[in-house]
């Protein structure tokens, strides 16, 4: 019987969520055509509505959550945000659930959340095209084999992260970073022999040149830990009424001046970059550890 109400409860949230989500992308695609007009004021002024609409998009999915699937989330640590400030926020990857859970805790309290995305993701049905009208920075990431075999690649990478943030500067935004790279998994932490109990390595590259591409304009880092209580849950899981509580720690700090420069070609500023970003993932290891009590 659990099991079919499950089933109900989930495809019924799903399917408010699509139609949801098709309701708000018709908006923003209008509004981004207007946007492709190479005026600058024009341009900025459709960036806000595209900002309120998926702003919009989001207040409506908590709502969907909350008839469907409730979810409590804990939230400690501090959390004096606003609207009108620039951030760079990271957090721990483990699930496509991050995504709601980070949407939801941040909406109205920053500005809209924009995630570094692979480049592959733009051909996500409706959903891809949206992201791409709402500038979400695309990465196309290159191997070594690649990189061997056409060195004209390299910097490509760096060269679109920089481009993707160069438009962030003329209004506030959050830059969103899973800095692991990828999802946790167990294969992969044990793969990678992490030193960390609960984290994947996190890798600097993306971040590094965000902050540099910004031109000082992100001054606060939001560093947010994300704690499941039993297992990492699907997304099937959580709209499906499987997920009663999550726990979510988040940490407000200026960005250290440390923090900037050129990640590319200064091998002292790209080790302690790296150093840096080692030490923030301890304390988030710490606190991970504290959230499972």
């Amino acid at each position: 019987m659990g099991s079919v109400i499950s089933l109900i409860r989930g495809s019924l949230a799903f399917s408010c969520y699509v139609i949801n989500t098709i309701f708000w992308v018709i908006p923003i695609l209008l509004v981004s055509i207007i946007k492709i007009i190479p005026i600058g004021p024009l341009r900025t002024g459709c960036s806000y509505i595209l900002d309120h609409c998926a702003t919009a998009w989001i207040s409506v999915n908590t709502f969907i959550e909350r008839i469907f699937h409730p979810v409590e989330i804990l939230i400690e640590g501090d959390a004096e945000l606003s609207p009108k400030e620039w951030y760079m926020v990271i957090a721990n990857h483990q699930s496509w659930v991050d995504i709601p859970v980070l949407q939801r805790i941040f909406n109205h309290k920053i500005p809209f959340l924009k995630f570094f995305l692979k480049q592959q993701l733009i051909y996500v049905p409706v959903l891809g095209l949206a992201w791409w009208a709402l500038d979400f920075p695309f990465m196309r990431r290159y191997t070594s084999a690649q990189l061997r075999k056409n060195p004209k690649l390299k910097g490509k990478d760096i060269e679109i992260t920089r481009k993707a943030c160069e438009k962030f500067k003329y209004k506030p935004v959050s830059v969103m970073n899973f800095v692991e790279g990828t999802r946790f998994t167990a294969a992969k932490h044990q793969k990678q022999n992490s030193e960390f109990k609960h984290l994947l390595k996190p890798k600097a590259g993306g971040m590094a040149f965000a902050l540099s591409a910004m031109g000082g304009h992100i001054h606060k880092l939001v560093d947010v830990a994300i704690y499941y209580p039993g297992n990492t849950p699907s997304y099937w899981d959580y709209i499906s009424g499987k997920v009663k509580q999550i726990r979510v720690h988040i940490k407000v700090s200026d960005i250290a001046s440390e923090m900037r420069g050129d990640y590319l070609n200064d091998r002292a500023f790209k080790i302690g970059f790296q150093d840096e970003l080692n030490r923030i993932w301890k304390e988030k290891d710490s606190v991970l550890d504290k959230l499972a009590k």
